[in-house]
């Protein structure tokens, strides 16, 4: 849980805390508040992508959107081209994952299958089984990341409506709300439909997996006993 919730408190606190410091506490100008604020979770987002083995280009767009979005802002001096720049993201990630649905390739099972198997191998196996041959998980796997990319488009078009409608010291900690709402009911909405029946299905699929071991090591076992010489009975 803890891993879980620390990028959230990083991308979310932080620059919400950072902003208002600066702002109310310092006297910085909105665009100078919004800037120096938007860049611890800049640097998480490098890190994590100087740290892995390969390129993530995802992660890659992102901080690209985030630093083209931040020199516009800068240029312009508009603090509500700034909060915009934000909602870019999630409309990167979004369009990007209902993309990879229709590629075939659903960008949040990369995250999905973990939840679901728990690393137990048994059912990483069963996952790759009905990932194959299963229509109904296949169908659910599509969905799962589906939702989570329309959601997050939702979530862009608002915080853009309200980065243009709201004033700017509102729509900091609006735009905060309406980012974990959003997150929050892709979870709800993708996990009851999607994720928890895959469970089910990958569990069942394991412990099925299992019983038909257990029957051909029966089954083996018997066949042995079955095949093994009788000793020659000799007379006295």
């Amino acid at each position: 849980m803890a891993q879980s919730l620390l990028p959230l408190v990083v991308d979310v606190g932080v620059p919400l805390a950072s902003y208002y410091i600066l702002s109310d506490g310092f006297g910085l100008s909105e665009v100078a508040a919004l800037g120096w604020s938007s860049v611890v979770p800049a640097l998480r987002t490098v890190w994590a992508l100087v740290r892995r083995t390969g390129v993530n280009g995802l992660a890659l767009l992102i901080i690209v959107v985030n630093v083209v979005g931040l020199a516009m802002s800068t240029m312009t001096g508009d603090p509500r081209l700034m909060l915009a720049k934000d909602s870019g993201v999630s409309s990167v990630v979004g369009i990007s994952v209902i993309v990879s649905v229709f590629m075939g390739k659903p960008l949040m099972t990369a995250g999905l299958k973990p939840f679901v198997t728990k690393g137990i191998a048994a059912r990483s196996a069963a996952w790759d089984r009905l990932a194959a041959g299963s229509a109904v998980f296949q169908r659910a796997e599509r969905r799962f990341s589906l939702i989570w990319g329309t959601v997050l488009l939702v979530e862009c078009v608002a915080r853009v409506i309200g980065a243009y409608t709201v004033p700017v010291h509102t729509m900091v900690w609006l735009g905060s709300v309406l980012m974990v709402a959003a997150i929050l009911l892709a979870m709800v909405v993708a996990g009851g439909s999607c994720a928890e029946p895959m469970e089910k299905m990958v569990r069942a699929e394991a412990e099925a997996e299992a019983e038909r071991d257990a029957g051909y090591r029966v089954g083996g076992a018997a066949g042995a006993v079955g095949a093994a010489p009788v000793p020659a009975v000799t007379g006295s």
